[in-house]
This record gives structure tokens, C-alpha cells and sequence, in this order.
């Protein structure tokens, strides 16, 4: 690895969702770090699932892109501080090359993205149930956006026969209409390679059996029909970042606490974003990770507690017999232990869940109501929180951002906040705020208002310091 080489930079887009652009990037990934390269993966947009194979790949975290989180600089910084040191870092879109926050604009589209952060894209084209039709596909994504990102194609689905035949006459297409823009090879079909979906998208990593050798199959066939030479050579005309003097996050030289902050992490809540816990670290904290499944308490000398989202559902039987974990979280929260609780880490803090049994189960009881399964996304997509009053972590007047994708709901999802629409045409009610506890389904971004992260810390800090820390009940 070398701090002072330029990085490439390159985006792998596609043409809708479900064309195969998790599975390119991870075969990208593997392959590229098989031939040595220091590499960083990144998420266009919200997702959390799609990171987690990359980390999978790579061994270290994924970083989301977000211009509905983060201003346009800001994003500049984080993505050269994630990247920095590495040869290359390769992107993966979300939904559709335009699919933005609206259907009116491509606004907070992997195409925006591309264009603030300069990466140049390969687009993944599913050519499943298409033949010349792809030339008008292709015409259509090209010509959409002349000054646009994209600089190769990628079919996806296709045999090597087709491929043969189909390749010729989209070159002579793209010569003769003025494209600057080169096809970077195909891949085929691959049962054995395929990773399966569920309601939130992919199915977890840890739940893809023998996903190692997927991700070496999926290498494989990267090195042997794409064309892995080209992308990198893409890659590496992205001009330099200009992202300004200052860096993101806390100034130097400001005197940090020294926290414990427990983070639960395992296959029922691992739904985290990379730069919510580097803006805590970066606060003076020490991220704890345990397990609600499997660890029996909370662990010691904590000062405060992040429940994330996941899929508590689907373990709701086995979170509910861990009995005393379930008990030393709700004596620690009793205690006045600050707790940030989103999604899936609200619902463990319900009265009762709904698993995807239909059965219902215990939860730790802290909150009041149950969570329960329905068959629609209710309410889905980006949005702003507005405290309706004086919260403990967000003041009045002030907003943070985030988003929500959920099947499950509550009976009772709280009304501290109003939850705003990017559009402004659709609000509801949400968060609670019980003690020294903030939780609700939105899914939010420190970065989008650092001082809710800095009074979270400054409430842990406060325990720490009235001696309270590590004497927790239920332990």
C-alpha cells in the first residue's frame, strides 16, 4: 500500500435493480485482491445489506455514498478519507443509473453521485429476455445524460456465443454514434454463484451458504470475461478530489472522553453506518460490539448502547429465550444508560415481536407495544426528523436526516418527531423518547447533524462521570 498514489475510482452502475451489480462488484472486488491491489468498496445510497458482502470481500467496512446525507463536500471528504491509501475503490449503485429521492428528477441518483464525485461508471446491462434490443436500451441510458459518467458497459446474463455476436455490432453502435464508451465484457449465468434475495433485498452474508467460494467463482469468471485491464485503466483517469482544506469530522487537538459504547452486532442486528461510528470514535468512544442473540449480559463498564436494525424477525424466538440479556437491557435503561435504538433495535425494545413464524415473543419490555409483520412497505424512503419538542439529542428547531424500509411495524411508533418527506408532500409522526432513550424505525445519519451524536456522547459522558458506568443491573 502506498498513501502518496493516486486511487482509481470506479462506480459499477446498472440498469435497474436485480441486474447483478452486487454480484460484478463482488467479483471485481475478489478479483482485483487477488492481484494484489489495496482496495475500498462503497454503497450508493442507504443501503446497509449490500456493504456487508463487500466487507465480506475485502475484510474491512463499506462505505455509503449519500448526497441526501451528506452535503456534496462533505461527501468529497469521506470518500477520500475511506479510500486513502488504497489503489482503487469501486462503487456499487443503486436501482436504476437514474433512479433518484423522486420520479420527477434524477436527484440523489448513482448518476448524481457519480458526477460530484467525478467516477467514472460501467453500467451493468441485464440482457435477460433482450437480444438488439440492448442497443436501444443502451441508446436510451447514453443519450439521456450526454455529459454524463459512463465510460463502459457490462452485459450481465449472457452466454459467450451470444456475447460473440452481440458484441461486434454494439461497438460499431457506439463507434458510429460518437460514444465514448467501451464494452468491458459479460458475465453469464451462475447458478452456482448466485446470491438469493428476501423483503429488505439481499439475504444476509452470513446466511449464504459456502459464500467464500461464490465469491472466488465470481473472480473467476471476472478474470476470464471481463475485461479487468480496461475498468482499472477507467479507473484510473478519475481526476483528483478537490475536497477542500478542512477534513469531516472533530478538529484536532479537542480533548475526547474516553467512552465504552456497546453496539449490538450479530446476525439479528448488524444494519450500522460506517461513518456513524467513525463520528463516534472520532468523539473519544471505544465501540463494544456484543451479541443479543448469543452473549448472556450486556458487556462491562458500557457507557451508553446502540441498538441497530436487522432482522430481530427473524430470530425473535431466540431473542426472546436469551432471557437474561434480555432482562440486563432493561435494567441498564431503567438505570438511565443512554441508548440510541433504530429500526429492528426498536422493536427488541417492545413489549412483544411477531416472528416470521407468526408467533409472538417477548422482548425486553422498555417501550410499550408490539411489533408485527404486514405485506407492504408503509412508509419507504429517505426523510427528515423534526422534533415536535425540546428532545435530549436533538433540539428544537434542528432536523436530522434518514430513511425507512420496513415490513414490520409497531403499535406504537412514538410522536416526538415528524418525519418529512424529501418532497415535503407527506408526513407522519414517530420516535420515542423515554429517559435517557431515542428510538424509532428511521434509520438516521449522524453526519447530517453531529450534535445529536455529540449530546449522545455528552449524556454517556455525564454517566460516566456520576460514577454510574459498568454498574449496570442485570449483569
Amino acid at each position: 500500500m502506498n498513501d502518496t498514489k493516486k486511487t482509481g475510482r470506479l462506480l459499477i452502475a446498472g440498469t435497474g435493480s436485480g441486474c447483478g451489480k452486487t454480484s460484478i462488484v463482488c467479483g471485481l472486488l475478489r478479483a482485483y485482491q487477488k492481484r494484489g491491489l489495496a482496495l475500498a468498496a462503497c454503497k450508493c445510497g442507504p443501503d446497509y445489506i449490500d456493504p456487508l458482502f463487500h466487507e465480506k470481500v475485502l475484510g474491512i467496512p463499506s462505505e455509503n455514498l449519500d448526497l441526501f446525507f451528506h452535503e456534496p463536500g462533505m461527501q468529497k471528504q469521506l470518500l477520500e478519507r475511506h479510500s486513502r491509501g488504497a489503489d482503487l475503490v469501486v462503487a456499487e449503485g443503486v436501482m436504476g443509473y437514474y433512479d433518484g429521492m423522486s420520479l420527477e428528477s434524477p436527484k440523489g441518483s448513482t448518476s448524481e453521485i457519480a458526477s460530484v464525485l467525478q467516477m467514472p461508471v460501467a453500467l451493468v446491462v441485464s440482457c435477460r429476455g433482450m437480444g438488439h434490443s440492448v442497443l436501444a436500451l443502451l441508446k436510451g441510458y447514453l443519450e439521456y445524460e450526454t455529459a454524463g459518467q459512463i465510460r463502459a458497459v457490462i452485459l450481465n446474463g449472457i452466454t459467450g456465443r451470444t456475447y460473440e455476436k452481440l458484441a461486434p455490432v454494439l461497438e460499431q453502435w457506439l463507434r458510429e454514434n460518437g460514444h465514448a464508451v467501451r464494452l468491458a465484457g459479460y458475465l453469464p449465468k451462475m447458478a452456482d454463484a448466485e446470491l438469493k434475495s428476501r423483503h429488505l433485498g439481499l439475504i444476509l452474508p452470513e446466511e449464504v451458504e459456502a459464500l467464500q467460494e461464490k465469491l472466488d467463482l465470481l473472480a473467476e469468471q471476472a478474470e476470464e470475461t471481463l475485461d479487468l485491464e480496461l475498468l482499472l485503466q477507467i479507473a484510473e483517469e478519475a481526476p483528483d478530489l478537490e475536497t477542500g482544506e478542512q477534513e469531516a469530522g472533530e478538529e484536532e487537538g479537542t480533548e475526547k472522553p474516553k467512552l465504552r459504547i456497546a453496539a449490538a452486532k450479530d446476525e439479528a442486528f448488524c444494519f450500522y453506518y460506517k461513518d456513524n461510528l467513525e463520528l463516534l470514535r472520532e468523539l473519544g468512544c471505544e465501540i463494544v460490539p456484543f451479541s443479543p442473540l448469543h452473549d448472556a449480559v450486556l458487556p462491562d463498564g458500557i457507557d451508553g448502547l446502540i441498538l441497530a436494525g436487522g432482522y430481530p424477525e427473524l430470530y425473535a424466538k431466540e431473542l426472546s429465550e436469551n432471557v437474561s440479556m434480555r432482562e440486563s437491557v432493561l435494567q441498564s435503561l431503567k438505570g438511565g444508560l443512554p441508548c440510541h435504538a433504530e429500526c429492528g433495535g426498536f422493536l427488541y425494545l417492545k413489549e412483544e415481536l411477531e416472528g416470521e413464524d407468526g408467533m409472538m415473543y417477548p422482548m425486553t419490555g422498555f417501550l410499550k407495544g408490539r411489533g408485527y409483520r404486514t405485506h407492504t412497505l408503509g412508509r419507504f424512503g429517505y426523510l427528515t426528523l423534526e422534533p415536535k419538542e425540546e428532545l435530549l439529542f436533538l433540539k428544537r428547531g434542528e432536523t436530522i436526516r434518514g430513511h425507512e424500509f420496513h415490513y414490520w411495524d409497531c403499535t406504537e411508533n412514538g410522536d416526538r418527531c415528524l418525519a418529512v418527506k424529501p418532497d415535503g408532500q407527506r408526513s407522519w409522526e414517530c420516535m420515542e423518547e423515554k429517559q435517557q432513550v431515542f428510538a424509532g424505525f428511521a434509520h438516521i445519519s449522524y453526519d447530517s447533524n453531529p450534535a445529536f451524536a455529540k449530546r449522545f456522547v455528552g449524556c454517556c459522558l455525564e454517566r460516566r462521570e456520576k460514577g454510574n458506568a459498568g454498574d449496570d443491573m442485570g449483569k
